[in-house]
């Protein structure tokens, strides 16, 4: 059964978004009321885990897959509970493409797993895409790790970055179905990062506070790989990531897991 899924609250922090040394920034305007049979788009169920990013531009939550990515899931779960997120920084802001934290050094080169820092292997899942607002794994910039750590990015792919027909037809030649290239047609996002970084998560509300994210201002990083960071001052800080589950009845409520 479908279900509605809603992208973006009404008008909500569109003022938050800046514009960057170069151009305006406009937060795009996502389909309020979108309908699909893909699961990112669905409701999250009564006891599904989601994590409640508390952060200095507002909340944002996001319903997890631990069945399609364990490891990722576990991970980011343990560490969230440990409080490794607690007043991290959004170190990467991207607009149209994606903004990245996650790394304790708040440079983007660092990262800890709840494994003795051990890096765990890519899990994509022909189920779940990198589609905007998709919750995914992320390696350390300049890192030779093989797998993901504590790194984790949201998508801001804009809505018409799918759109186009040619796009389409190449999704079609490699065997997307027809309700995930309505989807990417819908919203948008990143097919060239299926089956290679890991989605192991989908926010369900709060994307205008992640569209925020990618408008602030930023400077261009040293690191040769246009790589764009907020300004000081417009430094992002996720105060903390609450695991939890969904909870219908009581509006996604905060009974805590475990």
């Amino acid at each position: 059964m479908r279900k509605r899924f809603c992208l973006l609250p009404a008008l909500a922090l569109a003022l938050l978004c800046a514009c960057s040394k170069g151009a305006a920034k406009t937060p795009p305007t996502r389909p309020a009321d979108f309908t699909s049979t893909e699961r990112q788009f669905n409701t999250p169920a009564d006891g599904d885990t989601i994590a409640i990013f508390d952060t200095s531009l507002g909340e944002v939550r996001a319903v997890l897959y631990p069945d399609a990515a364990p490891m990722a899931v576990y991970n980011f779960v343990g560490l969230a509970r440990s409080g490794y997120y607690d007043n991290t920084t959004i170190w990467r802001s991207e607009y149209g493409f994606a903004v990245q934290g996650g790394d304790a050094t708040g440079t983007g080169t660092g990262g800890s797993t709840i494994w003795s820092n051990n890096p765990y292997p890519p899990e994509a899942s022909a189920d779940l895409k990198h589609y905007a607002g998709a919750l995914c794994t992320a390696f350390a910039a300049g890192g030779d790790v093989t797998g993901g750590n504590s790194q984790f990015y949201f998508v801001t792919a804009l809505p018409d970055s799918v759109s186009s027909s040619d796009r389409q037809a190449e999704l079609t030649a490699n065997g997307y179905t027809d309700a995930q290239i309505a989807a990417y047609a819908a919203v948008g996002g990143l097919p060239y990062l299926d089956n290679t970084d890991t989605v192991f998560g989908q926010v369900y509300q709060g994307m205008d506070v992640v569209d925020a994210m990618a408008c602030v201002d930023t400077v261009k990083d040293d690191d040769g790989n246009d790589t764009y960071r907020p300004t000081e001052e417009a430094a992002i800080t996720i105060n903390s990531v609450t695991i939890t589950t969904y909870s219908s009845a009581e509006d996604n409520g905060l009974d805590t897991v475990g």
